[in-house]
């Protein structure tokens, strides 16, 4: 396993439940992440019994396929022994693997198989018993903030870093798919300053565009859903990136990236030099004018190349200037050229 988090922004490519229950669908996604560049895919790690109870709301009925969220929840799982082929599979294609645990028992699962980080979603964060449970394993964790105050934020912060442990924390809205006014960017640097962690953004728009505007603000981190189809089933699929256009975010990411890594000094120019030559503007004459013409506005034109005689820049120089010999139509002007 290769962690490219050193090499710059940590994209985060979320499976979540994407892949329908399906064992060869979700290795089918880790094989898509591996293919536009980024950093780690995440999944959902639920087990129903550990987290969910008679007496929740997601007992309702779900779907065609799933009586309720519980037997939804029944479908998405794995064994310990399938997780972990997900995670050796990560790491034969140089991503990291991240969960997110929704119980207790969920994290002990985890602890087991050997996922490389935590994701807490945003959900889970006033979940005190389950984040003690993953801060007693030392491994990095990342909080979505989704559902969460400053105070909130400002609890579990003081918690983790207490028990010494890494983390980050990410800008999130709980809306899907979220709406532009619903972004957050302006949270991003906030947390950051407040926090003095690594900070990000997870997204649930369903296009590109929060997140390569999320870069340009300066997150360390992003987050993204991926689907294959925005029809197909599943609570995030409307709010997750296609196959195609993450490929084409992950791209304008590192552009974003390399362009903020690599500032322009305009007070230094000499770059330019040939262009601002090539383009550059002389003075030249619009009529054929005699020797002994005194030089007025109206007499001037600009003319490529910038370096045939007196700059544009000066023309104020030469006005009432006389000529000491004839010149035509379209001739540059020189100093050579004036009494």
């Amino acid at each position: 396993m290769i962690n490219l988090e050193q090499n710059g922004i940590y994209i985060i490519g979320e499976i979540g439940q994407a892949h329908e229950g399906s064992l060869g669908m979700a290795h089918s996604y880790i094989d898509a992440l591996a293919g536009i560049g980024v950093n780690a895919a995440k999944f959902q790690v639920h087990i129903a019994e550990a987290e969910s109870s008679m007496y929740e709301g997601f007992r309702a009925p779900f779907s065609y396929e799933d009586a309720s969220r519980f037997a939804y929840w029944k479908r998405m799982e794995f064994t310990r022994e399938q997780w972990a082929g997900l995670r050796n599979h990560c790491h034969d294609k140089n991503l990291d693997f991240l969960a997110s645990p929704f119980s207790v028992k969920s994290v002990e699962l985890l602890e087991k198989v050997g996922t490389d980080k935590f994701k807490i979603g945003s959900g889970e964060i006033n979940n005190l018993l389950m984040i003690r449970k993953i801060a007693e394993t030392k491994k990095e964790i990342i909080l979505s903030s989704g559902m969460s105050s400053y105070d909130e934020l400002d609890r579990i912060s003081s918690f983790l870093k207490t028990q010494e442990v890494k983390f980050s924390i990410l800008q999130c809205t709980t809306s899907y798919p979220t709406r532009p006014e619903q972004w957050g960017l302006n949270v991003i640097p906030l947390l950051k300053e407040r926090y003095a962690v690594k900070t990000g953004f997870s997204d649930h728009s369903g296009d590109i565009y929060a997140c390569l505007a999320a870069t340009a603000l300066g997150a360390e981190i992003l987050e993204f859903h991926i689907v294959y189809d925005q029809r197909m089933f599943g609570p995030d699929a409307r709010s997750s990136l296609t196959v195609d256009q993450a490929e084409v975010m992950v791209k304008g990411v590192r552009q974003i990236e390399s362009a903020l890594n690599s500032p322009v000094n305009k007070t230094d120019n000499q770059s330019s030099e040939f262009l601002k030559t090539l383009f550059g503007k002389s003075l030249a004459v619009n009529k054929k004018l005699k020797k002994g013409h005194s030089l007025c506005i109206q007499d001037f034109e600009s003319k490529k190349p910038g370096d045939r005689g007196i700059p544009a820049l000066d023309y104020e120089s030469i006005i009432n200037r006389k000529l000491n010999k004839d010149l035509a139509q379209w001739d540059f002007v020189t100093l050579n050229d004036l009494i």
